[in-house]
This record gives structure tokens, sequence and C-alpha cells, in this order.
């Protein structure tokens, strides 16, 4: 998995977070999948205006 120290510390603080403000007791790897699972659930219920869609977009608007 590739992961920018950014994404790594965010990553972390929800983890926390969700233990702290939700009791909920995750480890990082549930935590990617279950994010994962809800991106591509958006991708396939809206496509063309998913979240997914929108930010790769994005991305390559700045890279391009």
């Amino acid at each position: 998995m590739y992961l920018s120290s950014e994404q790594l510390l965010a990553l972390e603080q929800a983890r926390l977070a969700l233990r702290g403000s939700h009791g909920l007791a995750v480890d990082r790897g549930r935590l990617v999948r279950e994010a994962v699972a809800v991106m591509l659930d958006d991708f396939d219920a809206n496509g063309e205006d998913s979240v997914l869609v929108r930010r790769l977009r994005i991305e390559d608007d700045e890279l391009g």
C-alpha cells in the first residue's frame, strides 16, 4: 500500500477519532478496507458523478 506520510497521519487520526468519539476499535487495515469499499460503492452507484471520478479529474488537472 502506498500512502504519503500526510495520508498515514490522517489515517491514524481517523482511527483514533473512531475509537475516542465513537467507541470503535479498528485497525488501520480495516479502516482502509472500509474506505475502499465505500469509494467503490459510490463509484458503482454514481459513475461519472462519483467522488472517485471527481477527485481523479482534479488530480489530472493539477498534473496536466
